[in-house]
């Protein structure tokens, strides 16, 4: 399937303004995933892979690259153009463990 198909097969993420990936060992905060333009698709993915896994780690960086589909060969071809793409091609080669907060909208 495309990114597109898999992007419907996900859960909504309406209710999120962003998600803080911090380091599982510091607390550090390494990215944020904001929900707007350009980004709510990997919003989408990484709020997916924090609620199935718990932690954004090896494992799920493997399911993540299954959900970006093209993306994920896009971005090996061209490191750097899918900044949230290449943190999970990351954690595979260098394994660590990155907690999700997740920022809510505010009514």
């Amino acid at each position: 399937m495309s990114f597109a198909e898999n992007l419907k097969q996900l859960p909504g993420i309406s209710h999120l303004a962003a998600l803080q990936l911090l380091d599982a060992e510091d607390g550090s905060l390494v990215a944020t995933v904001e929900n707007q333009p350009g980004q709510t698709g990997s919003l989408a993915v990484y709020n997916h892979l924090a609620q199935h896994f718990g932690v954004i780690n090896a494992e799920a960086a493997k399911k993540g690259l299954e959900l970006y589909a093209e993306h994920a060969a896009d971005a090996r071809a061209h490191p750097g153009k899918h900044p949230n793409v290449d943190r999970l091609l990351k954690l595979i080669e260098e394994p660590r463990k990155l907690r999700v907060k997740p920022v809510f909208l505010v009514d």
